[in-house]
């Protein structure tokens, strides 16, 4: 069952000592647009060649612009053994409106 996680409780877990990582799928287009600090970046399409990049054993929260293609990349990697992954409710656009609203809307 894929588990969510609100913004407020991302911020609140970026700041704790042990955060987690974050894995923003969207295109470079959109990043351009509205970054989230910090997050790794690899678009949705390349991820699976490129989970060697992600270390199976760290919680992973993945992010997108509203959140469906951020629930398809955490089943994924669900799937492929990642044991603590994480979808951000509302994605980048819930960041903006519940955490910080200095991140672009788009």
């Amino acid at each position: 069952m894929l588990q969510q996680i609100s913004a407020r409780d991302l911020s609140q877990r970026l700041a704790s000592g042990e955060p987690p990582l974050v894995l923003d799928v969207r295109e470079p287009g959109e990043i351009a647009i509205a970054r989230m600090p910090g997050a790794v970046e690899i678009p949705m399409n390349d991820v699976p060649r490129r989970l060697a990049e992600l270390p199976a054993e760290r919680e992973i929260v993945v992010v997108c612009h509203h959140g469906m293609r951020s629930a398809q990349v955490a089943v994924f990697l669900a799937d492929r053994g990642y044991g603590r992954v994480l979808n951000l409710a509302g994605g980048i656009d819930g960041w903006s409106l519940q955490v910080d609203p200095s991140v672009a809307r788009y």
